[in-house]
């Protein structure tokens, strides 16, 4: 059977694309204690008075719906992936890099999306908001053998692919912490609407909590800890809530998975009577598909909240929910 699963994976890493940049095992730890990264701008931009929205620009789908959110009808907000679109992938067009020298505020997480962290530098040190810069970040490991594409490995920084877990968002306290820090920029630049963004903040904040409490509740007693994922972008997620994460590819956004990773992962999964292989909704299934044909498991969608479908009238509540009950199906969760 090693020897089939060898010449499927060969064909099958081919064609995945996986997410990547890539808080203890305990559930209850916080995951707002503050990092030494500063966000891209400490200085607080001039106040300006109420008059036209204030235009933010955000870098994926999860920074929308905070603005959207904390900001109210006080913003106007534009997204630079487009739905359906993967945000690794992202190459911004010319509007794209104006819009961001444009705007008022620029939501982003440093080192997820390369093509956002120059335009930024370029066009938006004093405006721009590193949503992670105050959180407690995982680090991330790489995976030996894995191949990615278009990489150039002469002279290649050593610690290139060592990079913190960029999937903050994965955690709803995380999101409660990022909502507040979008309130406390918004309000330094439209001090006026401050109790505005304020109770939004703390509406949100309840939001996330009820959120957090029903994951909580939800996976408190599975019959497995273990999240067999195509990519590990569910670290944040597993530490809260007490799962291990068990990826198949890393973190780097082009990463392919060896053949020999792929018969560690099927191994693992037989070892462990994994029930479940965890796909997402923006990356091809067909890796997940075949360890899960070659140990007997099934397969369901686990959504890393990158973006939305196009045409979805889901939001990251709802999202997260769909979530819960697929990793309590999956993972015999009572």
């Amino acid at each position: 059977m090693r020897s089939s699963l060898l010449a499927v994976a060969f064909t099958a890493s081919l064609a995945l694309a996986a997410c990547g940049s890539t808080p203890d095992a305990s559930s209850g730890s916080s995951p707002s204690v503050p990092a030494s990264t500063p966000p891209a701008s400490s200085a607080a931009p001039e106040a300006v008075p109420s008059a036209e929205p204030l235009k933010v620009v955000t870098a994926f789908y999860p920074l929308t719906y905070l603005a959207e959110q904390v900001g109210g009808d006080q913003i106007t907000v534009t997204n630079l992936t487009p739905p359906g679109g993967e945000p690794h992938d992202l190459e911004l067009t010319p509007q794209q890099v104006a819009a961001i020298g444009e705007a008022d505020l620029v939501l982003y997480i440093e080192g997820f999306q390369p093509a956002v962290d120059e335009a930024v530098a370029q066009q938006a040190s004093s405006t721009a908001l590193s949503m992670s810069a105050n959180l407690t970040l995982l680090e991330g490991e790489e995976h030996e053998g894995e191949e990615h594409e278009g990489e150039e490995h002469e002279g290649e920084d050593e610690g290139a692919h060592g990079a913190t877990d960029p999937h903050v968002w994965l955690n709803p306290l995380n999101m409660e912490a990022m909502g507040t820090t979008v309130a406390d920029r918004l309000s330094s630049i439209r001090a006026d609407k401050q109790a505005m963004f304020s109770a939004n903040a703390q509406a949100l904040a309840s939001t996330m909590s009820e959120l957090d409490a029903a994951w909580a509740a939800g996976t408190e007693k599975c019959t497995s800890r273990d999240l067999v994922t195509s990519h590990e972008a569910f670290g944040y997620l597993a530490k809260r809530y007490g799962f291990t994460q068990v990826g198949i590819s890393g973190l780097s956004p082009d990463s392919e998975p060896s053949p020999a990773k792929i018969v560690e992962i099927a191994d693992f999964v037989r070892a462990n009577n994994v029930k479940t292989i965890y796909y997402e909704t923006l990356v091809d299934p067909k890796i997940a598909e075949t360890v899960a044909s070659e140990t007997g498991a099934s397969t369901a969608v686990l959504d890393p909240l990158e973006g939305l479908a196009p045409g979805s009238t889901g939001n990251y509540v709802t999202v997260m929910e769909s979530n819960l009950a697929s990793v309590k199906a999956g993972n015999g969760c009572a």
